[in-house]
């Protein structure tokens, strides 16, 4: 079935090129690049080849364009589990850990009797990596001792 040619304005289609041309998200370059076949008279099974895209993702942006407009190229907010350590006990574990040097165990302690919080060493640690720490593993004096 051929759908009906997608009617854009001058103005839309002037702001669906500037979006394809200058930017910044290749997601939402990419839906308007589709938004603009479409006005073209393509064949969503032609634009899904070009495009490498399965056909009903071809029909879905169409559709919420027509919904949405210009809102429907951007990225929705997506679920998740809330984040477990917020801005503040994160700020706290970058101060203790640059004061002084501290086990995973020790902070996740310390974070326990002062803020009542409870969570897992790996998120701990994952929270550490992303505020860039580096940690190794302390070894035995390599001098020969005799």
């Amino acid at each position: 079935m051929k759908l009906k040619e997608l009617e854009l304005s001058a103005e839309d289609r002037a702001k669906l090129l500037e979006i394809v041309e200058k930017g910044s998200d290749w997601r939402v370059r990419h839906r308007a690049q589709t938004l603009l076949y479409f006005a073209d008279g393509w064949r969503a099974k032609a634009i899904a080849a070009q495009q490498n895209l399965n056909l009903d993702t071809v029909y879905d942006r169409r559709k919420h364009w027509l919904l949405e407009s210009f809102a429907s190229l951007a990225d929705k907010h997506r679920s998740g589990a809330p984040l477990k350590l917020n801005v503040i006990h994160r700020d706290l574990i970058k101060t203790w850990a640059k004061e002084e040097a501290l086990t995973a165990p020790d902070i996740l302690a310390k974070l326990k009797e002062e803020c009542e919080v409870t969570v897992c060493a790996n998120t701990l640690t994952q929270a550490l990596k992303k505020m860039r720490f580096v940690w190794k593993r302390t070894r035995h004096s390599l001098k020969k001792t005799g």
